[in-house]
């Protein structure tokens, strides 16, 4: 495992992966070679984060080769290949839909270490004895220490300690975070899931990474999380930094022997015997796949709800892909519905007045002209005509009067019929002018003339009505056989209209 000469460090490395001691199945998945350290925490629970997880895993290995020129860039395109790998399996099985996996992954050019991370699996550095976490969680967790609201360790034991806000799942937009570190002689990195990192102290992985090997370290790891009673997978990479010349003892490396190393869901046939069971011979560190050997996988069992399907908190886990799209479709229709219904029913809380033909009336709704919609229609028709109401009223009809009520249209309608009541009694009477009446050939010819017709109107009507109850006087007739009395004007129909307009308004 000689590095070249521009690159006079290499990795030696040692990966574990337990099923733990709550679950039926491991959906954790794991990498280490030279060159790449990756790992993958499958998230759905039903939906089969194993799938992701081991998708992810086979799809980073391709950048394992020390030729990699730009790490940042090639380990942005693996995840981004991840996410579009997982949107195909999903639309070809719909079954998948809704699962996902966290990624942290490191890759080693000999000199500088480049990072990926989504999610909620963690990288740490050990350097001159001291723990310090390269990533940061994309947790509901993380924001609240963020925000100074809760301590690192009231967050190991929050109720919502596994809700991830970030993950790469083929559907949502994969925004990783990347970094580069220099490496040094004697560093330690740590890879792992959260089954470890969520049940392991900073104070034991410096305890546990001091002046051990690295496959006794990452065994160590496993097994304490599982001593600290960790309810999920758990998955550790423990990998160090050595000069290119060093050569590694098979007898304490298994990586002297296996080479690269795959672990957990991604592994297609488990590993068997070794260290358990007597030496760090091939495999040497692992019993089985799934478990380490302390105690026997927990009988599979019924569960009410897998707490794993509510870990990504952006969706829950999804069955049916069709009922998805069928959401896409109906909510928005429902929004649009919902603001149509909304503002129908301000409109029909609003009143203005008009011409509804030749009366006056109050209208409901908005003088608003939509395709198959009306949205106004006559409130109460008055007895109020529109040819009586002065031009400049008539005007203002036309283009409709607003009422800020219904009280105040009606207010409208009594000013637009007193104004017309003012105008018509300006006007003046509802008779016409006085005409002189024809000569009368009995009288003689120094005799006055007669009164005008408008009053001896009034007095025909005065005797008419005497209380005495003598005989009405007849008017004298002409030679002709007509009344002597003076011809009435006919009245303007409109004075008349406007007078009988009037009064039908100032009754009560």
């Amino acid at each position: 495992m000689a590095e070249t000469p521009d690159s006079p460090l290499r990795l030696r490395y040692a990966a574990v992966s337990d099923v733990g001691r709550h679950r039926k199945e491991n959906q954790d998945s794991g990498y280490a070679s030279e060159h790449l350290l990756v790992v993958a925490d499958g998230v759905g629970g039903a939906a089969y984060g194993d799938v992701a997880s081991s998708t992810a895993v086979h799809l980073l290995r391709r950048l394992d080769r020390p030729d990699v020129s730009e790490m940042l860039p090639a380990l942005a395109g693996a995840v981004h290949r991840v996410h579009d790998r997982l949107a195909e399996m999903v639309e070809q099985d719909q079954e998948l839909d809704g699962t996902s996996t966290t990624v942290t992954a490191a890759l080693f050019d000999g000199r500088r270490l480049g990072f990926v991370h989504v999610g909620d699996s963690r990288a740490y550095l050990f350097r001159d004895g001291a723990v310090a976490q390269l990533t940061t969680d994309h947790t509901f967790v993380q924001t609240l220490i963020d925000e100074g609201r809760i301590s690192e360790d009231e967050a190991r034991v929050h109720p919502h300690r596994n809700i991830i806000l970030r993950a790469v799942d083929g559907s949502s937009d994969t925004d990783p975070d990347l970094f580069e570190l220099d490496a040094q002689p004697g560093d330690r990195l740590v890879l792992c899931s959260d089954g470890c990192s969520g049940a392991v102290t900073d104070a034991e992985l410096t305890e546990l990474l001091t002046g051990s090997t690295v496959d006794s370290a990452a065994y160590s790891l496993v097994q304490r999380a599982l001593d600290n009673g960790t309810t999920d997978n758990v998955t550790v990479i423990v990998a160090e930094v050595v000069d290119a010349g060093t050569t590694d003892d098979p007898d304490t490396t298994a990586a002297a022997t296996t080479g690269p190393m795959l672990v957990g869901a991604a592994v297609e046939q488990p590993r068997r015997g070794g260290m358990l069971g007597g030496g760090f011979g091939v495999g040497g560190l692992f019993r089985r796949q799934h478990d380490t050997g302390e105690l026997d996988p927990v009988p599979a069992e019924e569960e009410p709800v897998d707490p794993e399907a509510l870990r990504y908190a952006p969706r829950a886990p999804r069955r049916r892909g069709g009922l998805r799209r069928l959401l896409y479709v109906v909510l928005p229709l429902l929004l649009v519905a919902g603001v149509l219904a909304g503002a129908y029913q301000w409109s029909q809380d609003q009143y203005y007045v008009a011409a509804d033909g030749p009366q006056v009336a109050i209208y409901r709704g908005v003088q608003l002209d939509l395709p198959w919609v009306d949205l106004s229609s006559v409130y109460e028709a008055k007895s109020l005509q529109v040819d009586d109401l002065r031009p400049a009223d008539q005007d203002s009809l036309a283009d409709g009067i607003e009422a800020r009520s219904l009280d105040h249209a009606e207010r409208i309608v009594e000013e637009l019929a007193q104004a017309a009541c003012s105008a018509a009694q300006k006007g003046g009477s509802t008779t016409g002018p006085s005409e002189e009446p024809a000569p009368d050939p009995s009288a003689s010819p120094t005799r006055k003339p007669r009164s005008s017709p408008s009053r001896e109107a009034g007095r025909n009507q005065q005797a008419t009505n005497r209380p005495d109850g003598s005989r009405t006087p007849e008017p004298t007739r002409s030679p002709t056989g007509s009344p002597t009395g003076s011809p009435t004007a006919t009245p303007d129909p409109d004075e008349t209209t406007t007078v009988t307009a009037c009064v039908e308004n100032e009754q009560p």
